[in-house]
């Protein structure tokens, strides 16, 4: 039974190590792909200049898509989502058409004051 009990303390320190390594390698990754304030309000410039015939009820084109798919929306977008703000979007819209551009929407994810359905 010693052996065996080695043996799993091994495994358990293995599979320790390989979850840090990944939580180090995730911060590295996010650090690389941090975006500036300036960025980020350069992103929502062009995604709102991108998307404006949208809010009028007509479909994505594709460069307002292109812009979608590209932004960083959880670090960009979500953050100016207020109260005030959220109250004019209609989210099962917003959601169809950031799904019809090619991105995915999570079952009740928090952006701003918007959680989508």
């Amino acid at each position: 039974m010693g052996s065996l009990s080695s043996i799993s303390r091994r495994g358990l320190l293995m599979v320790f190590l390989v979850v840090l390594m990944v939580m180090n390698w995730e911060i590295i990754v996010r650090k690389v792909d941090a975006v500036t304030a300036a960025e980020c309000k350069e992103e929502r410039r062009l995604l709102v200049n991108a998307c404006k015939d949208v809010v009028g009820g007509n479909p994505a084109s594709a460069y307002c898509c292109q812009r979608i798919r590209v932004t960083h929306i959880i670090e960009c977008v979500c953050p100016v989502i207020t109260p005030k703000l959220a109250a004019l979007i209609d989210v099962n819209r917003a959601v169809r058409i950031i799904q019809g551009c090619g991105r995915q929407v999570p079952r009740h994810f928090k952006c701003g004051s918007i959680t989508t359905p």
